[in-house]
């Protein structure tokens, strides 16, 4: 009788959405899987997500769609109003993912975080937080890794999804990096005003784009988009002030939630940068997913769900049955690279048009883009 195949084993390096969501699938199909996160907290911070349907298509592969359900908000239109609140057209989503999820999802962050690497533990992956990785050797076969722990360890294959500023993407000679498109956003957590039931955008006013999110039963969270200023001349015990004084000039639902900023600790402000590594996705037995091969504006609210799509499109492929070879790591590229392209492409479109004061055809670059999401990855 012969002996069974060694069991396949994997490094997860980051534990954010896609590091998580990857572990998870993986240890579903059996395979052996490490994950180490940089940050002791295992990353548990942010105000809120917007997740479309594609996004929850994937959780609920994950086995998570029905605590997510519960600790979310769903619904199937986008609000666009005057900067005064006025109500000026009410758009009906697409449902991406199928008519048995809703369009749109909002939560916090924090709790999407939760409940994934509550996933991860209940999975049975060997977690170390706090911990980097570093590839000593890395060839057709295997790899070769150090942890800041002392831990050394060969794998069959090392996932890199340690985010936009991936160590491990350049380490393994891939020399791509995120370049500022000019804007920038302030994000808070916020309580909920009555009546608020969807995301609502406002064009104009101070801001490119002044948005919330409804994130659970009463909270949300609230964005202002703006031209990308040098941080370093925004001090952070200032941010609150500073977005209370963007937000002054916007009405409706804004006038509560102005109001309850401030707690500059609790007020984030970051630039948009965008991001595709064109070539291959991997190096030997090294390849990338998520914010370390792409990201984009969050103008289509479309990052998280590329990344859990990067996820679930590697885990198929992991688990096919396939040797772990160039070939199954370069159809991995080959079955992502245009629809992140698109994503990528048409994410930055959108924010340049307004950088440029032009009118663009914003809904219908949308939802053809939307529309082409439909299909499965």
């Amino acid at each position: 009788m012969a002996a069974p195949a060694p069991q396949r084993t994997v490094l997860v390096i980051g534990g954010g959405t896609a590091g998580n969501a990857l572990t998870v699938l993986l240890r579903q199909a059996g395979v052996d899987v490490d994950l180490v996160e940089a940050t002791p907290d295992w990353n548990v911070r942010g105000s809120g997500i917007t997740l479309q349907g594609n996004a929850l298509r994937v959780l609920h592969e994950i086995g998570v769609w029905d605590e997510v359900r519960e600790h979310g908000c769903a619904f199937d239109s986008l609000g666009l109003t005057a900067p005064d609140g006025t109500v000026l057209h009410v758009q009906e989503d697409i449902r991406i993912g199928g008519d048995d999820l809703p369009a749109t999802l909002g939560m916090q962050r924090p709790v999407l975080q939760r409940i994934l690497t509550d996933a991860v533990r209940a999975s049975g992956a060997r977690v170390r937080l706090g911990t980097t990785a570093e590839i000593r050797t890395h060839d057709d076969t295997s790899v070769a890794v150090r942890l800041s722990d002392g831990t050394e360890r060969r794998y069959d294959l090392v996932v890199a999804a340690d985010g936009l500023n991936s160590a491990t993407r350049a380490a393994i000679g891939i020399d791509d990096k995120p370049e500022p498109t000019g804007m920038a956003i302030w994000r808070v957590p916020a309580p909920r005003p009555a009546g608020v039931e969807r995301s609502d955008l406002a064009h104009g006013g101070p801001c490119y784009i002044a948005g919330y999110t409804p994130t659970g039963e009463d909270t949300l969270y609230a964005f202002l988009v703006e031209p990308a200023r040098d941080r370093a001349t925004i001090p952070p015990e200032s941010y609150a002030d500073e977005m209370r004084r963007l937000a002054g000039r916007y009405g409706g639902a804004w006038d509560e939630i102005r109001a309850s900023i401030t707690d500059p600790a609790q007020v984030n402000y970051t630039w948009f940068d965008r991001m595709l590594v064109e070539g291959s996705w991997h190096r030997g037995r090294v390849v990338l997913v998520g914010d370390a091969a792409h990201c984009c504006p969050p103008t289509m609210a479309q990052g998280a769900a590329m990344s859990l799509e990067d996820a679930w499109v590697l885990s198929q492929l992991l688990t096919s049955g396939a040797d772990w070879d160039d070939d199954l790591l370069s159809r991995y590229h080959r079955r992502r690279i245009d629809r992140v392209r698109r994503v990528v492409d048409a994410s930055v479109q959108i924010g340049q048009w307004q950088l440029d004061g032009v009118q663009g055809d914003v809904p219908g670059l949308m939802r053809t883009a939307m529309t082409a999401l439909k299909e499965l990855p």
